[in-house]
């Protein structure tokens, strides 16, 4: 088999490049890649509303397979890429497929980072990357009598607030001292914790998980103090190892995923790598080199890589962005709080509507609102602009956000 453009990968990204290489009229065959056997669907309902039952599967697929066909699109399904050969243009599948290329997108994000400690892989010990965990997720927890949730990012929030109001007992335990330490400021960190100790969550702040225990089954969580939890279910939420093994063998270069210019390219003749996997220098860091692990990221990227293939080349440039929903709180962000000097509270947390606006050397660079559309609209405005302001100003929600712009 040949394709112009073979696309490794069938989330969001993979997905993106295909419809925007349509849109953009390119007539050249192309491939999707999947590991799963489903066609491409949204990942980030699956700790929330698919995990919920809110969503059946059939509504957070990202297009009907009719679509597909009637745009040309090949689906090569359940089949995992163990390797790539740039000299000759080929991948080579599980199966031992050779599939040349003309062009190639690797769109693979990565794998549920799992905890390497003794009984980590024990049965009912669950990361949340795929429709099949969500699955299995819902069925364990249907007869789980108490679930412990590992990890306190968005992942493990979400997944702690579904559980909860499916009405199951649900222990979070956070190696940090805050949840959301790595994404957001100390305000919405606390803001958080009382929330989910107010719905019942029992949160457990700095503490090191030793082993899981069990035999056969996961029994219980051992801490390093000794102390053990009992646990039915144990689902770990703490981030992913990017899957770049077959690019990392092909020699492309590799660091905390595959590197890639401003035009997506990796060091690979014709070889693009876009969303989890990719390492790419972003402007909202300060020109860091970083990974994003968002859909906004993958779907950007994924136009960046499909007007390149059609000869429209402009470097990405785009506001990172992120949103999670717990109980009836709607949280959004726009830039990247790392490195913030100063956080400024807009508005009162305990209306359970606010918003955080993060500054470094006296510029914007983020804002965190929840249940403040308004705000994050806005927000998305005075960060791309880097907008100076005082404290005093931000945190005056009678003004308008973007009135703080120049005329």
């Amino acid at each position: 088999m040949q394709f112009d453009v073979v696309i490794v990968g069938a989330g969001h990204g993979g997905a993106q490049v295909a419809i925007m290489l349509r849109t953009q009229k390119f007539t050249g065959s192309i491939a999707i890649i999947g590991e799963e056997a489903e066609l491409p669907y949204e990942r980030p309902p699956l700790s929330k509303e698919y995990f919920a039952g809110e969503k059946e599967f059939e509504r957070i697929q990202l297009r009907p397979a009719k679509y597909w066909d009637e745009r040309e699109v090949t689906m090569l399904l359940g089949k995992r890429v163990v390797s790539v050969d740039p000299a000759a243009h080929t991948v080579t599948t599980e199966g031992g497929e050779t599939i040349g290329y003309g062009k190639l997108v690797w769109a693979t994000g990565g794998h549920p980072r799992m905890l390497p400690i003794p009984g980590g892989d024990l049965p009912g010990v669950q990361g949340v990357r795929t429709r099949a965990d969500a699955d299995a997720m819902k069925a364990a927890s249907e007869t789980a009598g108490q679930i412990v949730v590992v990890g306190g990012g968005y992942i493990g929030l979400e997944a702690a607030a579904v559980l909860n109001k499916a009405g199951k007992k649900v222990v979070l335990l956070e190696a940090l001292d805050r949840v959301l330490a790595r994404v957001a400021g100390a305000d919405l960190s606390r803001f958080y914790e009382k929330e989910h100790r107010d719905h019942g969550v029992e949160l457990h702040l700095g503490v090191c998980v030793d082993a899981i225990e069990g035999e056969t089954q996961v029994t219980g969580v051992r801490l390093s103090d000794g102390e053990v939890i009992p646990a039915d279910l144990v689902i770990v939420g703490i981030g992913i190892v990017p899957a770049v093994e077959p690019l990392i063998a092909a020699g492309a270069d590799c660091a905390n995923g595959v590197r890639v210019d401003r035009l997506c390219k990796t060091s690979l003749p014709d070889v693009y790598a876009i969303g989890d996997c990719a390492s790419h220098v972003n402007d909202f860091a300060e020109g860091a080199e970083i990974r994003l692990e968002s859909v906004q990221n993958a779907n950007d990227q994924a136009n960046v890589v499909a007007k390149g293939i059609v000869g429209d080349e402009a470097p990405y440039h785009a506001i990172p962005w992120f949103w999670s929903n717990q109980y009836d709180l709607r949280l959004q962000t726009a830039g990247l709080s790392t490195g913030h000097d100063q956080a400024v509270l807009r508005g009162d947390p305990a209306a359970r509507s606010f918003s955080v606006v993060y500054l470094k050397a006296g510029k914007v660079i983020a804002i965190d609102c929840v249940n403040a559309t308004k705000d994050y609209v806005q927000g998305r405005m005075i960060v791309t602009a880097g907008l100076v302001a005082t404290a005093e100003q931000l945190a005056d929600t009678e003004t308008p956000l973007k009135a703080l712009l120049p005329a």
